[in-house]
Order: C-alpha cells, then structure tokens, then sequence
C-alpha cells in the first residue's frame, strides 16, 4: 500500500469517526432534553392535579371567578404561541438545510412571539393587581397565578435559549451542520407551547 493510500485510509476513518461522534452527541443530547422534558411534565402534572382536586370540591368558586380572566388576551396568546411553535419548527428545519438566513429569520419571529407573549401577560397582571386580585384571594386565583406565573417563567428561560441560537447561528455554527442546538432548543419551545395549550382551558374556559 503506497504513503498516499494510507493517508487517504487513515484520513477516511478519522472523517467517519468524527461523524460517529457527532451523531452520538446528537442522539445523547436530544436523549438528556426528553428526560428533562419529563421531569417539567411530571411538575405541572402536579399543579393540574391539584386543579382537578380543587376544582371538583369547589366547582361554583371555580366557575364564577374564572370570569374574571381576560378571555381575549387568553385566546390571542395562544394563537401567538401556535404560530411560534410553527415558526420555531422552520428555524430547525433550515438549520439542518444549513440555511443560515431563514434560520435566523425564523429564530428572531419566535423570539418576538415570545416577547408579545410575556407582554400581554404582563398586561393582564398588571389588571388584576388594579382590581386587587391576588394570589391570596382565594385558591382559584392562587392556582392561576401559580400556574400561569411558573409558564411565564419557562418562556422567559425560552427566549434566552433562542437569544443563545441565534448567536451561533450567526457565528456560522448550524452552517457547518452542527445544528444539535437548535434542535433541542426547538423541544423546550414546544413543550412551553404545549404547557400553554392546556393551561388555557383550563383557567379561561371554565363551565
């Protein structure tokens, strides 16, 4: 075997060790980011637990007070989560394309939806205190502010996470095909959506 043939050799196994690696760091990532969704699930699993024992013994509290819940703002911030989760789904998408652009575009539009999020919510917090109504008021009012105040937390921890990705999407990372990031950046959003979509019937839709 000639010098140049067994460097070719050599250099091929160390290509295909490499790739080896990544996909294991890839697969091992996404692995740790499941457990981890897990264990958010298992939480608010205990919160809406707690909802269903409190609302079967005190259903007429539950019911009047939820009226006063701003059912429209309720109802625009989950279109806007939906549409993040879409969008959030193409940043992932053209990160593995190693389409930098689009990935930077749709990364900066789920950012955004986060930040409409958290201020309409602050809005509808901001109401409340106007009206008085506190954790303390009653049990309904401290499951709202307990459940919807630990999501509102998740979606901030969200938009650094996305702050983060496009920071190395604009250092050109996801270009070179590392796009493991991005993609279980693009888990945590989900869940942070998916927390929402129960949540809002829950507290807004009542009776």
């Amino acid at each position: 075997m000639s010098t140049t043939t067994a460097d070719h050799t050599e250099d091929h196994a160390h290509a295909h060790g490499h790739g080896l690696g990544e996909a294991v760091t890839h697969d091992a990532a996404k692995f740790g980011m499941w457990l981890f969704l897990g264990t958010e699930i298992l939480l608010f699993g205990g919160l809406f637990a707690a909802y269903a024992l409190f609302r079967a013994k005190y259903p007429d509290l539950f019911v009047e007070y939820h009226k006063n819940l701003d059912l429209e703002k309720g109802v625009f911030n989950t279109f806007v989560l939906l549409f993040s989760s879409f969008t959030m789904a193409l940043a992932v998408l053209f990160a593995q394309r190693k389409k930098q652009l689009y990935t930077t575009i749709f990364l900066a539009i789920t950012f955004v939806c986060g930040a409409i999020f958290a201020i309409v919510k602050y809005f509808e917090y901001a109401h409340k205190f106007e009206d008085h109504i506190y954790p303390s008021k009653n049990i309904f009012y401290a499951l709202y502010y307990m459940t919807t105040g630990l999501h509102m937390i998740h979606v901030f921890i969200g938009m650094i996470i996305i702050l983060a990705l496009l920071g190395m999407n604009m250092k050109g990372k996801f270009v070179k095909g590392r796009y493991t990031p991005v993609e279980v950046g693009g888990l945590y959003w989900h869940l942070v959506d998916l927390i929402w979509i129960y949540l809002f019937p829950l507290m807004y839709l009542i009776g």
